[in-house]
């Protein structure tokens, strides 16, 4: 399993921001911090306004900070979240079910996806253990 770059940046800013929580910070502070690009940082902010984990406050003093505490924030649901696609091999994308069942190159007898999905469901069961706090501590 690999993350996006997506996702690594959205955990480093809710880090970043769970460090900061006496004040709003910038998103030029944490593109400076990362040294991230300033538009994907922006993509991420609004992702992870959508999402509920960030708040987002315009004008002169304005910036950015969590929409709950730390502790409230489980890592498999930022994940989940920010994740598009956590389908292992392509044959189990919801995209390559045809009206026959998954496409497979091994056929319908393989016991491969399944066994990827227990490794999938045992990846996410670790990250869900673990809440924001966990890793700013």
């Amino acid at each position: 399993m690999r993350l996006t770059l997506h996702t690594d940046c959205a955990l480093r800013t809710l880090i970043y921001l769970g460090t900061h929580t006496d004040r709003l910070v910038s998103i030029r502070e944490v593109v400076e911090t990362y040294d991230v690009s300033e538009n994907h940082l922006v993509k991420i902010i609004h992702r992870l306004g959508i999402g509920g984990f960030i708040e987002t406050l315009r004008g002169r003093n304005g910036g950015l900070r969590l929409a709950r505490p730390a502790s409230e924030i489980r890592i498999g649901d930022v994940v989940r979240f920010t994740e598009e696609n956590m389908a292992l091999v392509p044959c189990t994308q919801e995209a390559r079910i045809s009206d026959d069942g998954p496409v497979c190159i091994l056929g319908r007898n393989c016991r491969l996806r399944g066994v990827l999905a227990e490794a999938l469901s045992d990846f996410m069961s670790v990250l869900d253990r673990y809440s924001l706090q966990d890793l700013i501590k």
